[in-house]
């Protein structure tokens, strides 16, 4: 196995055993680890044994383990960066309850370099040399509370008292967390889906299924519902009528309401390339400079470190506030989201309609035959893929590209016209399950 765009993923207990997470541990520590090493994990069932097993490595090698048990991933960063430790988080985030993953954090609780993540796969691979000491395996879920304390002790946001809340913890890492931090700022709280049992991480719950969350909305006349993913770093949000508030709509709000306070460094914003052409324009009349990245939040932690950017995330709604994190916080987003909305004084609808108007954008995945990067290469694609994005010309565009995370093709297509955008991206779906290679 590989790192793809956010650690090691695969089918648990198939591509991503036991016996690779050993061997994984043992060469996390002899490339990266130092004396100490953090592990966490959320609540899928395999999660206990691979982190033990990732542990287990780790202490063959002669680092020992503190071991954090279930926490979100962004609280293992801030730990790695608090404590000056390297970290991992054993998760698959979206994914479903059998898929999980192995994401590695270096000591300032940041992801880790192309060349890092290479020497390890080597080790992985050709195995390693290790001596006679054996580090130890420790229980560190007292260190948890010190990352409650930081993520409820914000000054930017202060209190979010008048605001009824819905919280969907998609039975994950953040369903023993969001309530208390959203009660200690004095929201009003409702939380759904915060009962883990191992297997219904993700299932019909959270970012990736908003329905029961807009629901739940409806029902309790809640003035915002914030679904968080599996571990906890990315969240998105629904209005008290029901709309939806993706990460584009919820990184304009961040961008104006910091730039509002002059704490948007550089005046700028960093985003993928996935990120909707409305965003783009609100932010240019909002005289916000936006620099677009592929996708991935290394991309977009890059390119805000690059451009010196306190902003920057995804539509997914992995958004990133470096000011106040090393990596994306899905509940603090949320909370500072809350504070934006209670201090505009209007609805959630209305906040996200004055902050941009969205293009028509169609996401579709496809399975294909093959790999998909060799599939992407064939004539007969691309030759769809340049089709579609000449009819569009300046009136939208296509995007194709791997999943990072999953053996699937992702293709959006952005335009003015809903119609054209649809049939342009059926026929690019159809070209590509029909290519065999």
């Amino acid at each position: 196995m590989e790192f793809g765009t956010d650690g090691v993923r695969g089918r648990a207990n198939s591509e991503l055993n036991s016996e690779f997470a050993l061997r994984l541990g043992m060469s996390v520590a002899n490339t990266i680890a130092g004396s100490t090493f953090l592990v966490g994990r959320d609540t899928r069932v395999s999660g206990t044994m691979l982190q033990a097993a990732f542990s287990a490595g780790l202490a063959a090698a002669g680092t020992s383990v503190l071991d954090l048990g279930v926490i979100p991933s962004p609280g293992v960063a801030y730990l790695c960066s608090r404590l000056k430790l390297a970290g991992a988080v054993i998760s698959a985030s979206h994914n479903p309850y059998h898929d999980n993953g192995i994401k590695i954090l270096g000591p300032a609780g940041a992801k880790l370099s192309n060349a890092t993540e290479i020497e390890i796969e080597r080790g992985v691979r050709d195995g390693i040399a290790i001596d006679e000491g054996v580090g130890t395996i420790n229980d560190a879920s007292h260190l948890v509370s010190d990352y409650l304390t930081y993520i409820t002790s914000q000054p930017l946001i202060q209190s979010l008292v008048g605001l009824k809340l819905v919280l969907d913890t998609a039975n994950g890492a953040a369903s023993g967390f969001a309530r208390e931090v959203f009660e200690r700022y004095g929201a009003s709280v409702v939380v759904i889906n915060d009962s883990p049992d191992g297997v219904n991480i993700n299932a019909n719950a959270g970012s990736t299924h908003l329905q029961g969350l807009i629901d739940t909305v409806l029902a309790e006349k809640a003035d915002l519902g914030l679904g968080f993913d599996g571990d906890a770093d990315r969240v998105l949000a629904v209005a008290q009528d029901g709309s939806v508030i993706d990460g584009d709509i919820i990184l304009g709000v961040l961008a104006k309401f910091l730039n509002s306070r002059s704490l948007l460094s550089h005046n700028g914003l960093a985003i993928t390339v996935m990120s909707n052409m409305g965003l783009r324009i609100a932010m240019a009349q909002a005289n916000i400079v936006v620099v677009e990245t592929p996708v991935g939040d290394r991309h977009v932690f890059e390119a805000m470190e690059r451009h010196g950017f306190v902003l920057g995330g995804e539509q997914s709604g992995h958004i990133i506030l470096a000011d106040l994190a090393a990596t994306g916080d899905g509940m603090l987003t949320g909370a500072v989201f809350s504070r934006a909305l209670l201090e505009s004084g209007i609805a959630a609808s209305e906040l996200a309609n004055r902050t941009m108007v969205r293009f028509p954008q169609i996401l579709r995945n496809v399975a294909c035959v093959g790999d998909p990067k060799v599939v992407l290469g064939a004539p007969e694609v691309k030759d769809v893929i340049a089709r579609a994005a000449q009819q569009l010309s300046d009136a939208g565009r296509v995007l194709v590209r791997p999943s990072g995370t999953e053996p699937l093709i992702r293709v959006m297509v952005e335009a003015r016209d809903e119609a054209l955008a649809t049939e342009s991206i059926e026929l690019i779906l159809k070209v590509i399950s029909q290519t065999d290679l």
